[in-house]
């Protein structure tokens, strides 16, 4: 199983990124996925699930209404598009699938 997390940078408060997770190396399609978020000293935060289809997802509260979880099958790709970000969204982020996890990718919200 491998999971590549792509897309993190330094973004101002209100701006926007994609965060981008490739996976492989088990069957994708019928896997639900997890983005998760973890500052240092503190506890690694699930921010979005998505279903094996596609057909349900989950946010944590504080980025209801801003971040949108969404996946494509076919590339063996899982995708969190984050608007409207805010200093404290600042952190590293985990695409997940069961007990595996990416390297993580930083996500930096200043001015």
């Amino acid at each position: 199983v491998q999971l590549v997390e792509s897309g993190g940078g330094l973004v101002q408060p209100g701006g926007s990124l994609r965060l981008s997770c490739a996976a492989s190396g088990f069957t994708f399609i019928s896997s639900v996925m997890r983005w998760y978020r973890q500052v240092p000293g503190k506890e690694r935060d699930l921010v979005a699930t998505i279903s094996g289809f596609g057909g349900v997802t989950n946010y944590l509260d504080s980025v209801k209404g801003r971040f949108t979880i969404s996946r494509d099958n076919a590339k063996k790709m899982v995708y969190l598009q984050m608007n409207s970000l805010k200093p404290e969204d600042t952190a590293v982020y985990y695409c997940n699938r069961g007990t595996y996890w990416g390297q993580g990718t930083q996500v930096t919200v200043s001015s």
